[in-house]
C-alpha cells in the first residue's frame, strides 16, 4: 500500500491531488495512508508531497538560463504552490536559500 501511494505522489506532483486521491490510488482509506506515511517516513502524505514538489522545483530552479524568462512565481504556480511567498518560505527551510538566489546562480 505505501509503495502504491509514494509512487502516486512521485508521479503526479504538477496535479492537484489530495489524501483521498492519493488514498484511492493505493486501494485504502485517507486514514490508512496518513497513518502508512507517519508510521514509515515519519511525516503526512501532504508534507511528503510538498517535499517532492519542492524537489522538482529545485530542479528546476538549477537547470533555468538566463534568457528562459523563468521567474520564481511561475515555478511555484507550475508546482503546485499557489501561494509564492509559502513557497519561498518552505524553499527556504528545505535549501537554505531563497529560490530567487537558485534562480540566479
Amino acid at each position: 500500500m505505501q509503495r502504491r501511494a509514494i509512487a502516486f505522489v512521485d508521479a503526479n506532483p504538477d496535479l492537484d491531488i489530495t489524501v483521498g486521491d492519493i488514498a484511492r490510488a493505493a486501494h485504502v482509506t485517507s486514514r490508512a495512508v496518513q497513518l502508512a506515511f507517519r508510521r514509515h517516513l515519519n511525516t503526512t502524505p501532504t508534507a511528503y508531497l510538498r517535499q517532492v514538489r519542492l524537489q522538482h522545483a529545485h530542479q528546476q530552479l538549477q537547470a533555468a538560463l538566463p534568457e528562459d524568462g523563468l521567474t520564481v512565481t511561475r515555478v511555484a504556480l507550475e508546482w503546485g504552490f499557489a501561494n509564492p511567498s509559502r513557497f519561498a518560505r518552505h524553499y527556504r527551510a528545505a535549501y537554505g536559500r531563497p529560490p530567487g538566489d537558485t534562480l540566479t546562480h
